[in-house]
C-alpha cells in the first residue's frame, strides 16, 4: 500500500467506526477463503459490512472516533462488523462461530460501551427488532380476540338453548 492508498483506507476507516452504531471485533485465523465468503454473505444480506483489517492502520484510524476504546482489541488477524443493527450482527456472528471454532468473537461497542464476549453472546440472544414487533402485535391482539369471544358468546349460548328446546319437542 502506497502512502496515498493507506491515507484514503485511514479516512474511511474513521468514517465508517463514526457512522455505524456498533462495532464488533472477531479474529478469524483458521477460516478459509469459502467460510469467509459465507460469513460475508450472511452480513451483507442484513446490511453489515464486514472488513478485514490492517490492525496498525485502523489503531489510526480509530483515535479520533467514538469507538476509541476498542484500539486494544485490533491484534492478530482481525476482522469487523460495522452496523446499525447490533442484535443482528451479534445473532450472524454467534450462530457462525458455533458452527466455526475458529471464528472467535473478541469485543463490541454498542451505545457508547465496550463489550466483552459474554456481553456480545447475551445480545445475541435478544428478539431482533422484527421479532419484538411481531411479539407486541401479538400481545396486543390477543385481548381483541378474548373481547370479541366474549361478547360472542351470549348469544351463541343462547341459539343453542333455542336448538335444544326445539330438538325436545
Amino acid at each position: 500500500m502506497n502512502k496515498e492508498s493507506k491515507k484514503n483506507y485511514v479516512e474511511e476507516m474513521k468514517k465508517n467506526f463514526s457512522t455505524y452504531e456498533s462495532v464488533m471485533i472477531a479474529q478469524y485465523q483458521g477460516l478459509n477463503v469459502n467460510e469467509l465468503d459465507e460469513l460475508r454473505k450472511e452480513l451483507r444480506d442484513k446490511g453489515i459490512l464486514f472488513k478485514i483489517t490492517k490492525n496498525r492502520i485502523t489503531k489510526i484510524a480509530i483515535k479520533e472516533t467514538p469507538v476509541k476504546e476498542l484500539e486494544k482489541f485490533f491484534t492478530g488477524p482481525t476482522a469487523t462488523a460495522l452496523s446499525s443493527d447490533p442484535i443482528s450482527t451479534a445473532k450472524i456472528l454467534t450462530k457462525f462461530a458455533k458452527t466455526h471454532d475458529k471464528l472467535k468473537i473478541i469485543a463490541g461497542f454498542m451505545d457508547g460501551k465496550v463489550l466483552d464476549q459474554k456481553e456480545v453472546a447475551i445480545i445475541a440472544t435478544l428478539p431482533s427488532l422484527e421479532e419484538a414487533r411481531a411479539k407486541i402485535v401479538g400481545i396486543l391482539a390477543t385481548p381483541a380476540q378474548k373481547l370479541v369471544s366474549i361478547l360472542l358468546a351470549p348469544g351463541s349460548k343462547i341459539a343453542n338453548l333455542a336448538r335444544a328446546k326445539s330438538l325436545k319437542k
